[in-house]
């Protein structure tokens, strides 16, 4: 009879519901708790790859910014090839071009360090064999750029009305172009060495690589080619571009008005295979 009454009591409490209630409202807790963590943790994901989206981009244009500066420094440099070898700088540097700067991250940056890994891949000192050594970052052994300080600074220092309100720390080296064939990186266009018949074809080109440092240890790189034009072809190209100019004044005047005529209907379109972006 008591183990009768014993399981009766046990089927009972199975049968009970109370508090079924109280589990269901901490399961429902726990996976609304779950759901609010992974919303916070994609939107600080997101956050994050928004912010560092931001700070390469302002990196990129902070160093093609130094490349325009330093190219207007170089128009007024009658021989490249003291900028080649070191002797003439840009007017936009910090200091001497040795020492430590401080970077936007809080981290400090060797100049002559920084230079050396440019030129032969190491902090130390490159030997004359390391310079022309060949890799598959530097295949013209003689003629390797020997890479040159030019100008290096504080990007918001760049322009003398301290306008610019960037962060960015940016460097410019200048070097030969290594498509000459003198076998000298410190030379612009010496006598080639070899038996092209075509004569030293890197003869007034030079090679320039920026380098932009921002917050959060963000660094962009551009590195172009620029060259000499004489100055009559300079003047050649300008007569020609103000002559395309008023051809193409003349004929987006003659699409939309015939003289002696009413204006009567007028159309525009957009198409993204040209090259703009829609608002």
């Amino acid at each position: 009879m008591r183990a009768h009454q014993t399981n009766q009591r046990t089927l009972d409490r199975l049968a009970d519901e109370r508090g079924i209630a109280l589990i269901i409202s901490l399961m429902v807790m726990l996976l609304l708790t779950a759901l609010g963590l992974a919303l916070t943790m994609t939107t600080i994901t997101e956050t994050k790859i928004t912010g560092n989206y931001a700070k390469g981009t302002e990196a990129l244009y902070a160093a093609d910014a130094a490349v325009e500066r330093v190219m207007q420094d170089l128009l007024t440099v009658p021989a490249w090839d003291r900028v080649l070898d070191g002797t003439t700088t840009s007017a936009f540097i910090d200091g001497l071009p040795s020492g430590e700067r401080d970077l936007p991250d809080g981290s400090r940056i060797n100049l002559t360090e920084a230079t050396n890994m440019l030129r032969c891949g190491k902090v130390t000192t490159c030997s004359d064999a390391d310079l022309i050594a060949l890799t598959d970052e530097r295949p013209w052994g003689p003629n390797n750029p020997r890479w040159q300080l030019y100008a290096y600074g504080p990007l918001e220092q760049m322009i003398p009305t301290e306008t610019i309100n960037s962060g960015m720390y940016v460097i410019v080296w200048a070097a030969d172009d290594p498509a000459e064939n003198d076998d000298n990186p410190l030379k612009d266009g010496g006598t080639p060495t070899n038996s092209d018949p075509e004569g030293n074809i890197g003869k007034g080109v030079m090679s320039l690589v920026a380098h932009a440092y921002g917050a959060g240890g963000v660094r962009r790189v551009i590195e172009v080619t620029v060259g000499r034009t004489d100055t009559t072809e300079m003047e050649r190209g300008y007569t020609g571009q103000r002559g395309q100019d008023e051809q193409n004044r003349r004929a987006r005047k003659a699409a939309v008005q015939t003289p002696g005529k009413a204006l009567t209907s007028r159309s525009l379109g957009l198409s993204s295979d040209a090259g703009f972006v829609k608002p």
